[in-house]
């Protein structure tokens, strides 16, 4: 019993302190890099019709045939993955749009009638329900991208070669 414990302080030892290391280092520096790119004029075009582009590319996922198309349903799965992220991370995008319209009309609705307190209440709660959503969709967004990280690092070699082929193992 004595040994089983010294190992398992041995793994949380060797644990602990990279995952400390992320958390005080890796993360921090992430958020710079992130808020840096925010800031980069590729990411502030004001007019949109800069960023169209034709879409006249060949589907690059190999077609399904008879036997050995495991690493296409590995690459299919993980474009469902990605469009599931895809989505939801626009839904979010309408979420913050519909928030700061319910916001613009209960402002003005104050405006209009300073002497309703209801309205100014009603701000402050949206506001908090906002801020409490945000968090939410940070963690959704967080969780996403470690999904995504996990299913291509686990899944890179049936991504970038669907058919694997057996002659290679035959010699």
């Amino acid at each position: 019993m004595a040994s089983l414990l010294k190992v398992d302080q041995e793994v949380k030892l060797k644990v602990a302190a990279p995952a400390e290391d992320l958390v005080a280092n890796f993360f921090p520096k992430k958020l710079l890099e992130l808020d840096s790119f925010l800031k980069e004029p590729i990411l502030n075009i004001h007019d949109l019709t800069q960023i169209h582009s034709d879409m006249n590319l060949p589907l690059l996922i190999p077609r399904i045939e008879d036997g050995n198309n495991f690493g296409v349903s590995i690459q299919e799965e993980t474009v469902a993955e990605l469009r599931t992220v895809e989505s939801e991370a626009a839904s979010y995008l309408d979420q913050i749009s519909r928030y700061y319209i319910t916001r613009a009309k209960l402002v003005s609705k104050i405006a209009k009638y300073p002497h309703v307190e209801d309205y100014r209440r009603t701000v402050t709660e949206i506001d908090e329900k906002e801020y409490i959503s945000l968090r939410l969709i940070i963690s959704e967004l967080r969780n996403q991208y470690v999904t995504l990280h996990d299913m291509i690092l686990k899944n890179i070699e049936k991504i970038k070669r669907p058919r694997s082929s057996n002659a290679e193992t035959l010699y």
